[in-house]
C-alpha cells in the first residue's frame, strides 16, 4: 500500500541518512519512477525532504527532523512484544535496557496498537528451557557477550566430557547462541562451539581479533545442528515393532519409510540409534511392544535386563 511505503521511506531516511532513488527503490522493491512520485507526495504533505544532485547526491531529511511514526502494523506490534525475552536479556546484563526499550516503543505506539501489544504480553509468555533440568549457572556470560561485541580474545579454563576434562583455551568469540535455555559461544579458531556454563575460569584480554569475513552465525549454527544429529545416529539396530506401536524421531521415520510388515502383523525395520547404551534405555521403555534382533550386543543387554527384572519381581 502507498501509505505504508511512504512511512517506510521516512523511516529509511531517518535511520540511514542520505539514500538515492535507486537505493530506495531496491529496498522497497518498486521502480525508481514510483520512488519519485512518493517523494513528491511527501514533500507536498510538508515533510522537510530534499534531494541533492550529482554522483554523491540522494534524498535526505532536514537535519533534526524526526517522525514519531513507527510504521508498525497490528501484527508487527504484537510480534514485537511476543518476541521479548526478559530472561535471556537479564542473563546478558541487558534486562533493564530491554525493559526501557519496550517502554519507549510502547509509549510511541498509537493507542490501538498499544492495546494489542498489552493483550499479547498478558496472554503469552515465552519460557525456552525444558522441564526436568536445573538452570545452568553462567556467571561468565556477560563477559563473554562483551568480548563477542567488542571482538576481544578470551582465555578460559574449560570443562569438557572427555579426558583431560579440564583444558585451557584461547577463544576468538564470534557469536552467542541460546538453544533450549542453554547458552553456547561460537569461537575460533575453527570455529568450534562451547557451552558457556562449562567455562570454569575466564580472563579478559585486550587482544583484538579479526572476525572472519562473511561469517554467518545463523548458517553456522544450522550446519552445526545438522552435523550433531547425524553424528548421534551413526549406529543401527534391526527391530520388530508390534502393530499399532509408533516410534518417535528418526527411528519412527525409518519404520514408516522402510518397515516391512510380516505375517504376524509386526513390522521389521532397520533404525538409526545413537549408541547401544542409549538404545537399551529407549527400547526398554517400550516393553513388549518392540523386539530387538540386532546388533547381538544390544539384544543381549536387553535380555539380561529383562531377566533381572523378572527375578526381582518374581
Amino acid at each position: 500500500m502507498k501509505s505504508s511505503r511512504l512511512v517506510s521511506i521516512l523511516l529509511l531516511l531517518q535511520t540511514r541518512g542520505r539514500l538515492t532513488a535507486a537505493q530506495l527503490a531496491e529496498e522497497l522493491e518498486v521502480s525508481v519512477r514510483t520512488v519519485y512520485r512518493d517523494v513528491e507526495a511527501l514533500s507536498a504533505a510538508g515533510v522537510p525532504l530534499y534531494g541533492d544532485a550529482g554522483h554523491a547526491g540522494g534524498y535526505r531529511l532536514l537535519a533534526g527532523y524526526r517522525t514519531r511514526l513507527t510504521g508498525l502494523t497490528t501484527e508487527e506490534a504484537e510480534a514485537l512484544f511476543l518476541a521479548g525475552v526478559p530472561g535471556p536479556a537479564a542473563e546478558l546484563g541487558l534486562g533493564a535496557v530491554l525493559a526501557a526499550a519496550q517502554l519507549k516503543v510502547r509509549a510511541a505506539l498509537p493507542r490501538e496498537l498499544r492495546e494489542h501489544a498489552d493483550r499479547v504480553s498478558g496472554r503469552f509468555h515465552l519460557d525456552a528451557p525444558g522441564w526436568y533440568a536445573d538452570a545452568d549457572a553462567t556467571p561468565y556470560l556477560p563477559a563473554v557477550a562483551d568480548a563477542v561485541w567488542n571482538g576481544r580474545v578470551l582465555r578460559v579454563r574449560y570443562r569438557r566430557w572427555r579426558e583431560p576434562t579440564e583444558v585451557e583455551r584461547r577463544l576468538e568469540p564470534y557469536g552467542l547462541v541460546l538453544k533450549a535455555g542453554r547458552w553456547y559461544v561460537v569461537a575460533g579458531p575453527g570455529p568450534r562451539t562451547y557451552r558457556v556454563d562449562q567455562i570454569l575460569e575466564l580472563a579478559l584480554s585486550g587482544e583484538e581479533f579479526p572476525r572472519p569475513e562473511g561469517f554467518d552465525l545463523a548458517a553456522y549454527w544450522t550446519a552445526y545442528q545438522r552435523d550433531f544429529h547425524e553424528r548421534l545416529r551413526r549406529a543401527e539396530a534391526v527391530v520388530r515393532v508390534a502393530p499399532g506401536t509408533r516410534l518417535s524421531g528418526p527411528a519412527g521415520e525409518a519404520v514408516t519409510v522402510n518397515g516391512v510388515t510380516e505375517g504376524d502383523g509386526w513390522t521389521r525395520a532397520t533404525v538409526p540409534v545413537e549408541s547401544v547404551d542409549r538404545a537399551h534405555d529407549d527400547f526398554l521403555r517400550m516393553g513388549t511392544a518392540i523386539e530387538v534382533l540386532e546388533p547381538p550386543e544390544l539384544r543381549a543387554r536387553i535380555a539380561a535386563t529383562a531377566a533381572e527384572l523378572a527375578r526381582r519381581y518374581a
